[in-house]
């Protein structure tokens, strides 16, 4: 049920972390630039967190060096290890987050995806492209 799901990222070049370990290498990594976006099968992540992804880094130059993605309710300990680099914000899924040089950045948490619209998310995620990578 959740592979579509999965690909909807994997195939616009988000690489899928699986255990803490996958999720403490990435995010401890001290230099460059990470995307991380907590999927979900929710109606928000369908048809705004998503779409927005991708909108967002096909239509610009500048982008995080890595993307990577957890998926809420199904790896729960990488899940929960990628939640423990993101405080002090509490869990929220779906949500994004950027991390430059080790240090979280920018985060757009489940609120504001459900409360935006599509473009309104790519902007945001632009915006924090061109300030942060």
């Amino acid at each position: 049920m959740v592979a579509p799901i999965r690909q909807d990222l994997t195939s616009a070049g988000f690489e899928q972390l699986m255990t803490p370990e996958e999720v403490d290498s990435v995010l401890n990594e001290q230099s460059g630039t990470v995307l991380v976006a907590v999927n979900s099968v929710c109606g928000c992540a369908a048809a705004k967190a998503r779409p927005a992804l991708k909108m967002a880094l096909a239509s610009t130059d500048k982008k995080p060096a890595k993307l990577v993605t957890v998926f809420a309710g199904m790896e729960t300990e990488a899940v929960e290890k990628a939640r423990q680099h993101m405080l002090p914000y509490p869990p929220s899924s779906p949500c994004i987050a950027l991390f430059k040089d080790g240090e979280l950045v920018h985060m757009i948490e489940r609120y504001h995806i459900e409360g935006s619209d599509t473009m309104r998310i790519v902007n945001n995620l632009q915006g924090a492209f061109e300030e942060y990578c």
